[in-house]
């Protein structure tokens, strides 16, 4: 069955240490209250939760899946129903959201932290309220307030749930051309009818209401992206009351039959002129939309940072119990039959990929959780620009570098337990099947690559993208005169150089054929998520060096953590950086019949 338990230190070390997130709050006036005690708790009580209620349904939930049952009915896996309830009375979809609408008002850098310890318990059980705090937080920005009086409380207090509705059978992530029709009725709703697919948690026994967050098309809108408008559709309309009242004309069609998060309803939504409003201004609902978007790419980023932990705890349990062949340099236990695999290199090399990658996303995502932070509260004008564009630029990274890597440490993990890796029974292989969705939705790695090239960085001539560089530079011109951090600093500051050098080459083919990006944007992305896990170990290297006299083994850990990671992942970035420079001729001069 395996286990988890919150990596409580790696967490604290995180917040505390490297990003000093108590004395950051002080210039943030609706969180300066705050202190690390406070933050420690909470994140304890959550790790409790995480491991001693998600996590033993996330195998039995994988194997049962979720069953549709008929006419719209479906239902979760045994247990999923009273753990929901348990989180909800406990107040936990409350954690990070408005005070004013019964949240308890916590900085987003906590929630992220929650969400984490969340995804490495139960992926497929967390995507329920994840989705719903997207919800919650689009409807919060762009909702009228009468539609947030309604709605938000019991979103916020985990009552109702809440999806979003994008694609349809025929369009995939080309939204521009979806069919949904929203026409008015004479009391100001809308009457929406079409077909939505691959609906996470679109149905389910959980919650006294669903909340779709629904995009379609009003008469006579505009063609394309530009005539998408944004409605919110519940399941049952709400009465005078604000209570869940008559059913409303949408309804689960059917769920998908799918590789991995089985435990999620993945649902075919029909809408039968159903009731809807409007949220936000008329077409321009992408934009509104965008606000859930980019929250779930963040959520996947954590999904994937929550599967490359739960996998090396699990990896390294077993590299250091199964028993297998001798040392090449010699026996390591001699007493018993054969040496813990641990003691071979190539096992080494993987467990430290997974704790490498599992680390250096932590540090990541909290950071930007931070800058989410200083975005939405920080008192000074300047400082949230400054961090809203920072979360432009890297959220393309956070979702597709944590998620690639995810699966290539969720395999690492099923190759550790070699042949037992391969059956149900020991629960890695579950892993790398939920971990491989992660790579697709909200936008495939391809397309976050896009977005990253094309429109982040060549879109407005690097300018976020010297924001993060200045960072980086200012940390080099720092450390770099240190003897002690030389083996950090100089591989930080050559990437930094061949991302700017490669930048420039591909905007200058851009120039020529924009077939060059889409050509490159995949190994670019690579290569700059590369060059932010380079700063943030780098930072980490500094902090462990200057506490490593103290003799707590957890900085010696760290450091060589560092040392392995500049040693044997960041060389990646020769090769693709020369994919990225290999450019888009030996992939469009090939004829479609020589395929």
């Amino acid at each position: 069955m395996g286990q988890y338990a919150a990596p409580l230190r790696d967490m604290q070390f995180v917040l505390h240490e490297l990003l000093n997130v108590e004395a950051e709050i002080k210039q943030m006036p609706k969180h300066a209250d705050l202190d690390a005690d406070t933050i420690n708790a909470v994140l304890e009580e959550a790790g409790k939760f995480c491991s001693e209620v998600l996590f033993p349904l996330n195998q039995s939930g994988d194997q049962e899946g979720c069953t549709y049952v008929g006419d719209g009915v479906v239902t979760t896996p045994k247990g999923f129903k009273e753990a929901y309830k348990q989180y909800v009375e406990a107040g936990w979809p409350a954690l990070g959201c408005d005070p004013e609408y019964g949240g308890q008002g916590l900085p987003a850098f906590v929630n992220n932290a929650l969400y984490e310890m969340l995804n490495s318990a139960n992926q497929a059980w967390t995507m329920y309220p994840g989705l719903s705090h997207g919800a919650y937080e689009c409807l919060h920005a762009h909702g009228t307030p009468e539609l947030q009086q309604v709605y938000l409380p019991k979103l916020v207090s985990g009552t109702w749930t809440g999806t979003m509705c994008l694609t349809e059978p025929h369009c995939g992530t080309d939204l521009g051309i979806l069919r949904t029709k929203a026409e008015p009725n004479s009391d100001g709703s809308y009457a929406i009818s079409g077909t939505k697919i691959f609906i996470s948690s679109g149905e389910h026994d959980l919650a006294d209401n669903i909340v779709h967050l629904v995009l379609a098309r009003l008469p006579d809108a505009p063609k394309g992206t530009k005539g998408i408008s944004l409605f919110i559709v519940p399941k049952f309309v709400p009465n005078q009351a604000g209570e869940a009242g008559e059913r409303n004309g949408v309804k689960c069609g059917s769920i998908e039959h799918k590789m991995g998060i089985h435990g999620n309803a993945t649902c075919v939504i029909n809408l039968d002129n159903a009731k809807g409003w409007l949220v936000g201004e008329p077409n321009k609902g992408l934009s509104a939309m965008f606000v859930m978007m980019n929250a779930a790419r963040l959520g996947v980023g954590m999904q994937s940072l929550g599967l490359t932990e739960v996998a090396y705890q699990n990896s390294l349990t077993y590299a250091k119990e199964r028993l297998q062949m001798r040392s090449l340099t010699g026996p390591k236990a001699p007493e018993k039959a054969a040496d813990p695999i641990i003691v071979h290199p190539d096992v080494r090399r993987m467990l430290l990929t997974q704790k490498a990658y599992a680390e250096g996303a932590r540090a990541f995502s909290y950071w930007s959780a931070l800058h989410i932070d200083k975005e939405l509260s920080h008192e000074d004008e300047a400082a949230r620009k400054e961090a809203a564009d920072l979360v432009a630029l890297l959220t393309p990274i956070l979702k597709a570098f944590l998620s690639d890597n995810a699966f290539e440490g969720t395999n690492h993990a099923m190759q550790i337990y070699g042949g037992h890796g391969f059956i149900a029974e020991w629960g890695m292989e579950q892993y790398v099947r939920d971990a491989r969705i992660n790579m697709i939705y909200e936008g495939t790695n391809a397309i976050q690559a896009l977005d990253l090239l094309g429109r982040k960085i060549l879109g407005d001539m690097g300018a976020k993208m010297k924001k993060f560089g200045a960072l980086v530079t200012a940390f080099v011109e720092a450390e770099g005169i240190k003897p002690e951090m030389q083996e950090f600093v100089n591989p930080l500051a050559d990437i930094g150089d061949k991302v700017q050098k490669l930048t420039m080459e591909i905007g200058m083919k851009a120039m020529q054929n924009q077939d060059e990006v889409g050509a490159a944007a995949v190994p670019y992305l690579r290569t700059v998520g590369h060059l932010v896990f380079s700063y943030f170990w780098a930072r980490m290297a500094r902090i462990a060096l200057d506490k490593e006299a103290s003799g707590d083994p957890f900085y010696k850990a760290k450091l060589a953590t560092a040392r392995f990671y500049f040693a044997k992942l960041l060389p990646e970035t020769a090769m693709t950086i020369r994919q990225a420079r290999a450019g888009s001729k030996s992939l469009m001069d090939v004829e479609e019949s020589l395929f």
